[in-house]
C-alpha cells in the first residue's frame, strides 16, 4: 500500500473516532490521560488566571481536573487561607492530581468524586468555579451549568475554557445559549473564539463577546 493511502486511512480513522466521541460524550479515560497532559496552546494557564482572577482566601471549585495541568497555579494563587476543591467522575484523575499537589507542597487542595450534574455542595458555596475542555464531555450540559450556577455565590464567577480541535468543543454561541438558560451571562472573554475562556456571572444582560 502506498504511503499516501496509509496517511489518508489513518486520518480517516482519527476523524471517525472524533465524530463518534462527539456524538457519545464521555470523560477522557484515565488510561488515555496523555491527551490532557499535553501542552495546551491558546488556552494557556496564564489566560485561565487572567479570566478567573483568583484572590487569596477564596474557595474555588474545578470540575474535571484531569491530571492537574491548570489547578496547581490556581491553588497557589489563593493561598494561604483559600481552598480549591477538585471534582471528577473518575477517582484515578483525582488521586493523580492530589499526588501532584502534595509533590508541589500544596495543602489547600481537596477532592470529591461524583457526577457534575448532581454536585454534592450547598448553594452559594464557591467564590468561583472553572472547567477547561470538560463541558462537552458531560452528556447533560444544561444540568451541569445549572448545578454550577447553584453552588456559586451571588457575586461568584464561572470560567469555561474550550479549544478548537477538541472533539467535544463547545462553541461560544452554544455556551452562551446554555448559560443563559442556567441564569448566567457572559462578563468577558479571554482569547479568540477558536480557543477561549468565557467568564460567566449570575444574572442577565448583554454579553461582551
Amino acid at each position: 500500500m502506498r504511503p499516501s493511502r496509509l496517511v489518508l486511512g489513518a486520518g480517516g480513522a482519527v476523524l471517525g473516532v472524533a465524530l463518534w466521541w462527539r456524538r457519545h460524550p464521555s470523560a477522557c479515560p484515565y488510561s488515555q490521560r496523555f491527551w490532557v497532559q499535553a501542552p495546551h496552546p491558546i488556552i494557556t494557564r496564564g489566560r485561565l488566571v487572567e479570566a478567573l482572577e483568583p484572590v487569596p482566601g477564596e474557595r474555588m471549585l474545578e470540575v474535571g481536573p484531569g491530571t492537574g495541568y491548570y489547578r496547581l497555579d490556581v491553588a497557589r494563587a489563593i493561598e494561604p487561607e483559600g481552598a480549591l476543591e477538585i471534582f471528577d467522575i473518575q477517582q484515578e484523575m483525582l488521586d493523580h492530581t492530589l499526588a501532584r499537589a502534595r509533590e508541589a507542597g500544596l495543602t489547600n487542595v481537596s477532592a470529591t468524586q461524583g457526577d457534575a450534574t448532581a454536585l454534592p455542595f450547598a448553594e452559594d458555596t464557591f467564590d468561583a468555579a472553572f472547567l477547561v475542555t470538560v463541558l462537552g464531555e458531560i452528556p447533560d450540559q444544561d444540568r451541569a451549568l445549572a448545578e454550577l450556577a447553584r453552588v456559586l455565590k451571588p457575586t461568584g464567577r464561572l470560567v469555561v475554557g474550550e479549544v478548537l480541535g477538541d472533539p467535544h468543543m463547545v462553541t461560544l454561541a452554544t455556551l452562551l445559549r446554555r448559560a443563559e438558560a442556567a441564569g448566567l451571562r457572559l462578563e468577558r472573554r479571554v482569547g479568540p473564539r477558536v480557543g477561549y475562556f468565557a467568564r460567566l456571572v449570575p444574572g442577565s444582560g448583554a454579553p461582551t463577546q
